[in-house]
């Protein structure tokens, strides 16, 4: 009897199993309804002028000291119909925007003292969703990446201003592909062993170079 008992559980159970599994052939609609959307960063009307790796800091006036910002990408983007340029630097892993604002004629970028892969500037950036007046510091993996940042810059902000005179020759020659080729060539190199990579120091060289003729130019055309 007790056999024949624990059967007729089992034969239920069984059942059951077979009519939760059944495909009844009802449809559920969803809740809430998903439509697609469109992902868009801000950046597409914006060609990038240049795009390099660097870590950034603010200073803090109430503590007094420089607090990091972010490690990333820093852009420096062209505007495609006004022609304005507007920095703009992401943290690589969560993408959040550190440092957002326009290249201005009024701004001047310097070389941080005590340290020549490093430069600062004042902006009034826009990274936090309200205009803020920070002073910001950057710092590149080499001396030649550095010098090329500034440079980018300073063309930039000279060519909006109108002072065109010089700096748009210098412009288009750091704008120009072999010129950015070179300093990829120099940002590979900083991550070759020593003695592996001639090319890389080759364009190091090159570009140092470079920094003598661009200063001449800047002479000239003032």
């Amino acid at each position: 009897m007790a056999s024949t008992d624990h059967e007729d559980r089992r034969d239920e159970e069984e059942t059951t199993v077979a009519a939760e599994d059944e495909d009844t052939g009802a449809h559920i609609a969803p809740i809430v309804k998903l439509e697609e959307v469109a992902v868009t960063t801000g950046e597409e009307h914006e060609d990038a002028i240049l795009d390099m790796k660097a870590k950034l800091y603010r200073f803090d006036k109430d503590g007094n000291q420089w607090k990091e910002r972010g490690v990333g990408a820093v852009k420096l983007l062209k505007h495609k119909e006004t022609g304005k340029v507007r920095l703009v630097m992401r943290q690589s892993k969560t993408l959040k925007i550190c440092a957002n604002h326009l290249v201005l004629p009024t701004m001047s970028v310097q070389e941080h003292a005590g340290n020549d892969k490093s430069c600062v500037w004042h902006a009034a950036d826009y990274a936090d969703g309200e205009l803020k007046d920070e002073l910001f510091c950057i710092r590149f993996a080499s001396v030649q990446i550095t010098w090329a940042w500034k440079q980018l810059f300073r063309a930039s902000h000279h060519i909006q201003g109108g002072q065109t005179k010089g700096w748009s020759k210098i412009l288009n020659y750091i704008y120009c592909k072999a010129f950015m080729e070179k300093i990829e060539e120099v940002v590979d190199a900083q991550n070759t062993p020593k003695g592996e990579s001639k090319e890389g120091a080759a364009a190091s060289e090159l570009i140092e170079k470079l920094n003598v003729g661009v200063k001449q130019k800047r002479r000239q055309g003032q």
